[in-house]
């Protein structure tokens, strides 16, 4: 992580690396990264946990009258370094001020060097994402089983929450998104008290946190067998239209995921298909993602970003139309790249037949 005779040592203050780097999940703490050495700086509220967690790790623990950065600054002080690694992309400037008060290092900011080493997840961080997707797919049955006609967007988001604990779930991996009606033409709908009574369709995304590892999926369900064949105003264009050029938008996408792929062409693939199909104006988003730890890493399916994928990186394929004052459609799913190719790692339906509901 520090390079060859590159810096002295790395400060990493983003407590998603720090956890990463560690196992450690408090907050509130940095790192020290030494070429043969680590060293948490952290409190006393977390000496107990730290030792659960973290067994045989050095610590340093701060006293409450001091800042953490202030303790940071004085473990490197300490140590006798000249050159240190700074993560540009978490501190603000007014801690970085502090540090360059405290200390006669040679500060180098640096954007994004554990996210790169994230970005590649080893087999227990993919069973642990496996895990996630479980509890996430379990919750779901329990969710679409229990909707009722006059349920609201507000009930169903908070449902949601309450089934992804049930299944398992220490959380949901973000506030659950469901979008009824016209509403589902908002990407990143908030819910309100619009109810399922009347409307054709509902759009859920969701996804469930295990014990660290996230999930995300997202599925369209119709509340009648007869809204497949309901027509966008002024056209002739079914929701059985819109939902068929995203699924197979999607599943070509999903076909092009191997090693040695560039990100932005599996985002073309799916984008070029949508746009020859006369919906280009309503795919108004990135094809996809990488999740882990949190749910939004890199990589990123979206155009401009020319990443090289590689086997071990786990990403999201969720391409979408919304046609607003009607309706939106998306799917999603989980995918892992693979030595020779890609698996699916999602499993819930996502043929239209099968997401009619039967209230």
């Amino acid at each position: 992580m520090l390079g060859a005779g590159a810096v002295d040592a790395a400060l990493i203050t983003n407590p998603v690396n720090v956890t990463y780097l560690t196992g450690f999940t408090g907050d509130s703490s940095y790192l020290v990264v030494l070429p043969a050495r680590v060293i948490l700086v952290s409190d006393g509220r977390f000496v107990v946990q730290l030792a659960e967690e973290c067994p045989g790790l050095e610590t340093h623990i701060r006293p409450p009258s001091q800042s953490i950065t202030e303790a940071a600054s004085a473990v490197l002080g300490r140590i006798g370094l000249r050159t240190v690694l700074l993560e540009s992309g978490h501190m603000t400037v007014a801690d970085y001020e502090l540090l360059r008060s405290k200390t006669t290092l040679d500060w180098k900011p640096v954007a994004g060097r554990v996210e790169q080493m994230r970005m590649i997840k080893d087999d227990a961080e993919v069973a642990e994402i496996r895990h996630a997707i479980r509890i996430a797919e379990k919750a779901f049955t329990m969710f679409r089983a229990m909707l009722r006609p006059d349920d609201r967007e507000k009930d169903m988001a908070d449902a949601m929450e309450m089934f992804v604990r049930k299944a398992g779930g220490s959380g949901c991996a973000f506030p659950p998104i469901v979008a009824v009606g016209e509403r589902a033409a908002l990407p990143h709908a908030p819910p309100t008290e619009r109810s399922l009574e009347d409307e054709d369709l509902v759009l859920v995304d969701w996804g469930a946190t295990g014990r660290l590892y996230k999930s995300d999926l997202t599925r369209v369900l119709l509340t009648h067998p007869q809204a497949m064949a309901s027509r966008r105003p002024g056209s002739t264009t079914t929701l059985a239209d819109v939902h068929r050029v995203v699924l197979d938008a999607q599943q070509q996408a999903i076909a092009l995921l191997r090693p040695g792929v560039k990100a932005l062409e599996v985002d073309a693939q799916a984008r070029e298909f949508i746009a020859a199909a006369g919906f280009g104006d309503h795919f108004n988003h990135g094809l996809g993602h990488g999740f882990g730890l949190q749910i939004h890493e890199a990589p990123f399916l979206k155009p401009g970003h020319d990443i090289v994928l590689k086997a071990g990186m786990v990403v999201t394929v969720e391409p979408g139309i919304y046609i607003e004052g009607w309706a939106g459609i998306r799917i999603e799913d989980d995918v892992l790249i693979t030595a020779d190719g890609h698996e699916v790692l999602t499993s819930v339906p996502r043929d239209i037949e099968a997401s009619v509901l039967n209230f």
